[in-house]
């Protein structure tokens, strides 16, 4: 293989499709099917991203304070990987799907606001988990075929994987709290 002549030939086609952009010819994967899984985490990060502010603002109770400034952490990495995820779309020439109107019916995981500080914290721990399992999924599909995706796929679901694991174990420690103590049995000597 000569290097320069197949570099050559990559220019005479880079020079045909301007208006691609980022979008090659040796592109392997169906691009709208592509924009539509992507826009598919789009919207699952949105509910997310607006679950989790919903509950920082709504938490209450005596571990409210050190779980409200989780879910605002969380809430504000939902809201990087959102933006991460609209740019990948715009680069394959696709459009972000944001309208709320949409976003329900696209999104992995439902917005469920729970009552309880211990069901907010399991409402995003079932969320986290779907959307591991679904991000895991996506990672296959795109495999060597778009690395680029694949790889944007692989950073979120890593901090989703945190998240889930630091929500299993603050719900494990709310529902712990939560307990009543149950005072130790008292053993009544018999007159025997």
């Amino acid at each position: 293989m000569n290097l320069l002549i197949n570099i050559e030939e990559i220019r005479a086609r880079a020079q045909k499709r301007l208006g691609d952009g980022a979008v090659t010819q040796d592109y392997a994967l169906d691009r709208n099917r592509v924009i539509g899984v992507l826009n598919a985490a789009l919207a699952t990060e949105i509910v997310c991203m607006l679950r989790y502010r919903y509950h920082y603002f709504v938490s209450s109770g005596i571990h409210s304070a050190a779980v409200a400034k989780e879910f605002l952490n969380h809430s504000n990495e939902e809201q990087r990987h959102m933006d991460m995820l609209a740019r990948r779309i715009t680069q394959l020439g696709g459009n972000p799907e944001m309208n709320p109107a949409v976003i329900p019916h696209v999104s992995h995981c439902e917005f469920r606001e729970g009552e309880s500080l211990g069901e907010m914290i399991r409402e995003d721990l079932v969320a986290e988990r779907i959307a591991i399992e679904t991000y895991r999924e996506m990672v296959s599909f795109f495999g060597e075929k778009d690395p680029t995706s694949r790889r944007l796929i692989e950073e979120i679901l890593a901090t989703e994987e945190e998240h889930a694991d630091e929500f299993a174990k603050l719900l494990a420690k709310i529902e712990t709290a939560d307990r009543p103590e149950i005072p130790p049995t008292v053993k009544v000597a018999s007159s025997h």
